[in-house]
């Protein structure tokens, strides 16, 4: 029960082209209420995005301060401070994800490269939606019943675990176990299936098994003397 970007992006996007004039990029953030808006080529493939930050350079002015000496970034945002279309204010190459990558790769992603959102491509670099940090959250909303039917579903179905032996009841989230199977070996099997249902926050594990074959037996050592 993956859960994927497709699942959770947001399918209409609003794009600039890479002539878009400065005025029109904040027009069009303000009147669809974005803080950042992809740039696209004459083909519809994602070249850049330009974001909030991006267009705030041009409000400070130190940015525009010449120095004898400039690493890369700064000659960057002095690039952007003084841009003029979207192709000169977009940060870029873009971070995009595919649409079939797991919402925790998104995240992941999302983390490893500090941005709050990330464009949805296919394999020819269109734009497909787009998933923010909030799409993500979105499925810690779902009622509790919901994820209750989920979690046993899974254990009943995908872990063939007999009815009634494990009961899952669902508060705020959070999932707890109870009840007794037939090895020890199964729990985290069990543990790893439901951590990954839609909507589950925490996992109050409290089964108990029949066999404990975790437990490596040790053979004796042959005596030999001499």
């Amino acid at each position: 029960m993956t859960r994927t970007v497709a699942d959770v992006m947001t399918r209409t996007v609003v794009v600039v082209p890479g002539a878009a004039p400065f005025k029109h990029i904040v027009r069009t953030m303000r009147e669809y209420r974005v803080s950042a808006v992809p740039v696209t080529d004459p083909d519809g493939a994602i070249v850049g995005v330009v974001s909030e930050a991006d267009l705030m350079l041009r409000e400070d002015p130190s940015v525009l301060e010449p120095h004898f000496f400039e690493g890369r970034s700064r000659r960057e945002e002095r690039r952007k401070a003084e841009g003029l279309v979207a192709h000169e204010l977009m940060s870029a190459p873009p971070v995009t994800i595919g649409p079939q990558a797991s919402v925790a790769d998104a995240a992941r992603l999302m983390h490893e490269r500090r941005v709050k959102r990330l464009p949805v491509v296919d394999l020819e670099g269109r734009i497909v939606g787009i998933v923010s940090r909030m799409d993500l959250l979105a499925e810690f909303l779902r009622a509790d019943d919901d994820v209750e039917a989920d979690v046993t579903r899974v254990i009943t179905e995908d872990l063939a675990v007999p009815p009634g032996q494990v009961v899952a009841t669902v508060h705020d989230g959070v999932v707890r176990l109870e009840g007794r199977v037939e090895r020890r070996s199964l729990v985290p099997m069990i543990w790893e299936a439901i951590r990954a249902a839609p909507g589950v926050v925490g996992i109050d594990e409290r089964l108990t098994w029949e066999l404990d074959d975790t437990i490596v037996p040790v053979s004796p050592v042959p005596w030999v003397g001499f």
